[in-house]
């Protein structure tokens, strides 16, 4: 919310700014950057020819010839979100640029050092992430055009050709229709801060139908992704180097660390979304899930993590201060 309109409004519960959420976009970032500063062309050059330098066997060669670039000159939480994103998409096309034989044991440190240090401003892990890979790659091709997938584009690419584009561009959407559910969430802590029955009744309504909402969505990745493409192309250059059997020790980060290191991959699973519903909604998993869950997390956003953990907090302490079964039991509301 903007100041300066001279009036006074209540603070809204669990604001979305405090947390990185748009009101508009949700975990999506709003409008990303496309292009970092003139110095740093050394990498949006490659990252612009990634399908290519990749089909061609050239890119880990044109990456030895990159220089090392001062990441101290980035500015701002868009340009080192946009410096993430080409970082990882160098990465990943490196270590699969020759399929799952023939993976690399190595980053070089022209490629590990800037993405090491980027990733630690960010609070991300150095590898791909859904929070790279679609949260904030994306743009219209009309400016003023509407968010639909014939005019949207990813900014950074990799071998996929239309079905690349699809799945980023699906999985995008879907986070677009989670929006009204995310302050769905929000309104029925609120209603259960305040004993109100009624208001959680409409909040509950509102998730349910942005939850329907996505998957009317999701359903689109039928018309746009090519199965077959899928898992023989766009799977490999997601997959990361923990518990993978192409890469059994990881991945060494040259000049960052002496000894290898593993990461998970990106993953749709790695979205804040479901979590926050499953945290609103009390849904327990498994142990071994729930493991696998807080490795999903490490690869979001740490603001984003941070309000899993408000939602948490805040329906906690509403139902300490609460006598009501309202506050103690949304599995017994019809909506």
């Amino acid at each position: 919310m903007e100041a300066g309109d001279g009036k006074e409004e209540s603070p809204q519960p669990m604001a979305l700014s405090r947390f990185q959420l748009s009101e508009e976009y949700g975990f999506l970032l709003p409008n990303p950057l496309t292009e970092l500063p003139p110095s740093y062309s050394p990498w949006m050059d490659i990252a612009h020819e990634l399908p290519q330098l990749i089909a061609s066997h050239q890119l880990r060669a044109r990456i030895h010839q990159m220089p090392q670039l001062n990441t101290q000159h980035l500015q701002g939480r868009e340009e080192l979100h946009l410096a993430h994103l080409v970082l990882s998409f160098l990465t990943m096309g490196y270590v699969w640029q020759e399929g799952e034989e023939g993976s690399v044991k190595v980053l070089p440190r022209n490629l590990a050092v800037p993405f090491w240090e980027v990733s630690q401003a960010l609070g991300l892990p150095p590898i791909l992430t859904h929070a790279d890979f679609i949260l904030a790659n994306w743009r219209r091709k009309d400016p003023s055009g509407p968010l639909e997938i014939k005019n949207l584009e990813p900014i950074i690419s990799l071998p996929g050709g239309e079905s690349l584009h699809g799945f980023i561009l699906v999985t995008l959407l879907v986070e677009k229709a989670a929006v009204p559910g995310i302050k769905a969430t929000i309104q029925a802590i609120h209603a259960l801060q305040h004993l109100d029955d009624e208001r959680l009744h409409r909040a509950l309504q509102g998730l349910a139908a942005a939850i329907g909402d996505m998957d009317k969505a999701l359903q689109q990745m039928h018309d746009y992704v090519d199965p077959a493409v899928f898992y023989t192309v766009i799977r490999i250059f997601l997959s990361g180097w923990r518990d993978n059997t192409a890469m059994p020790h990881g991945l060494l980060y040259e000049g960052v660390s002496k000894q290898p290191m593993a990461f998970s991959g990106g993953s749709a699973a790695q979205s804040s979304v479901l979590h926050a519903f499953d945290e609103l909604l009390g849904i327990q998993h498994s142990q071994e899930s729930s493991i696998q869950e807080e490795e999903e997390r490490a690869g979001a956003v740490p603001a984003n993590v941070n309000f899993l953990e408000s939602i948490c907090i805040e329906l906690w302490t509403g139902t300490q201060h609460s006598a009501s079964p309202l506050s103690l039991d949304l599995h017994h509301t019809n909506f």
